[in-house]
């Protein structure tokens, strides 16, 4: 459910330019036609439109769209020059206006004159250019402020490896940051280090750095024949962990053409990854967790009002728990809940260790003696949880998703596989919480939240929020 970021930018694309064709066209009529008619919005909106008009429209636009991706305008851009990008657009614009001329021409389409083309041509060219340097002006700038950065490690010291970092480190605008190479002594070794680059670790501490740090993807930079074995370790323990995995397009001849590819200069890389890639949805769960997030917020807004002042008025400390939390790949940030627990609580932690009633990494006590009464109250109701919608809204989470985990209990973690369920968003709900919550052991919670990984669509999502409110008004499994 890894959401590439790039493919959902190419439908935007898409959509933005069609949006464009549409206004463009309208625009044209309004600028020439007779006022009597059209010069009038009102009036040319008021036009009766028959339905054979509409549908040689529609036609038209799959057309014109299918003459922009023939002629690579939704292929990545990242490393094209503006003028490029500039020339490109404009040879496809001046394609879908001959088109239209020709198609003009041969229907018959009285108002398709010359003038009305070129006036298209002109006002589309402009609305596609000015959007694609826009885009491209506000991407650049997050990402050489970092934000929307992606850590790479390059596994490989050889010439080849150390020529793609410099490419990446040359051009921030990509959005990557190299998190460091990866290899054992070799003879060529001595020389890589004295170019000024060094290694973060060898393949056998290789499991040891990506438990322990922020990694979304590894290029492998290896020569296969005389290294098979430890790039296969290394595609299984990054299958493990979630991590998107690159490779030299050169190396293999591929018979798909659909995988995700980033353009380097003459050099290309092919990107697998660990779960199924579908962009779309992905897409479709982000805009539904802002929506429902904001949505939710303001409703809940009184709820929040009140459960503050309760806090307040029961109990000493702070109306917010506040804690970090292990993210997408093992990034961190601070998780927002209603404080259930008195102050010192996590101090407290350490005492009642032999207490804990559930299995693995993770503490949870029945009848916790850090809960307040009012705590205990809103634990039972989930209503301690709700403020994660801030985290949902600022895209740290999503309403669905493995449960966040806190800093302690993922050092706990001793098998790679679990670590898996990092390579998603966390989530305030999920198949954990439907299933029994605090109920079940820590073996079937991974379980679950793998099977969550591996099933996903918006239909589970859908049917996990819908079981979430019983599961929360029984008060199963809470604690």
């Amino acid at each position: 459910m890894i959401s590439n970021k790039w493919q959902i930018m190419k439908h935007l694309a898409k959509l933005y330019d069609l949006f464009a064709l549409v206004i463009a066209f309208i625009l044209a009529a309004l600028i020439l036609y007779e006022p009597a008619s059209a010069r009038h919005l009102e009036n040319f909106f008021a036009l009766k439109v028959k339905l054979g008009n509409v549908l040689l429209f529609g036609m038209l636009l799959l057309a014109w769209h299918n003459l922009f991706m023939l002629c690579g305008l939704y292929t990545s851009k990242r490393l094209t020059p503006r003028s490029s990008e500039v020339t490109e657009v404009c040879k496809a614009t001046v394609l879908a206006a001959l088109f239209l001329l020709v198609a003009a021409n041969t229907l018959h389409i009285k108002m398709v004159s010359f003038l009305f083309v070129v006036s298209m041509w002109v006002l589309c060219t402009i609305a596609m250019v000015s959007g694609r340097l826009i885009a491209r002006s506000f991407l650049v700038l997050l990402r050489k402020r970092g934000r929307n950065t992606r850590r790479m490690v390059i596994v490989g010291t050889n010439s080849r490896a150390v020529e793609f970092a410099d490419r990446i480190r040359n051009r921030p605008e990509l959005g990557y940051s190299i998190a460091g190479f990866i290899d054992d002594d070799w003879e060529g070794t001595p020389a890589f280090e004295a170019s000024g680059h060094s290694r973060c670790c060898t393949f056998s501490g290789l499991a040891d750095f990506l438990r322990h740090n922020v990694v979304d993807e590894a290029a492998i930079y290896l020569p296969l024949r005389s290294y098979y074995e430890h790039a296969s370790q290394l595609v299984e323990l990054c299958e493990e962990h979630g991590i998107v995995i690159r490779t030299d397009l050169q190396i293999f001849k591929l018979k798909r053409q659909d995988w995700p590819v980033l353009d380097l200069d003459d050099t290309s890389q092919v990107m697998a990854v660990a779960n199924a890639s579908r962009t779309l949805p992905a897409f479709v769960k982000r805009l539904i967790d802002f929506a429902v997030s904001l949505v939710l917020l303001v409703v809940l807004s009184p709820l929040f009002a009140v459960v503050a002042l309760l806090i307040r008025l029961t109990s000493a400390g702070p109306i917010l728990f506040r804690q970090t939390r292990i993210g997408v790949n093992k990034r961190h940030f601070s998780i927002y809940k209603f404080r259930t627990m008195i102050p010192d609580a996590e101090r407290i932690q350490d005492e009642l260790v032999s207490q804990n009633e559930m299995s693995g990494p993770v503490f949870k006590i029945k009848h916790d003696p850090r809960v307040t009464p009012l705590g205990g109250f809103l634990r039972k109701t989930s209503i301690d949880e709700l403020p994660q919608l801030f985290n949902v809204l600022r895209g740290e989470m999503s309403l669905v998703g493995p449960r966040a985990m806190s800093l302690r209990d993922y050092k706990l973690f001793d098998q790679d596989s679990h670590r898996r369920r990092f390579s998603v968003k966390p989530g305030i709900t999920c198949l954990w919480q439907v299933c029994g919550r605090n109920s079940i052991p820590f073996e079937q919670w991974m379980e679950l939240d793998l099977q969550y990984i591996d099933k996903w669509s918006i239909w589970l999502d859908l049917k996990i929020l819908a079981r979430t409110v019983p599961a929360v008004l029984r008060g199963t499994g809470a604690a």
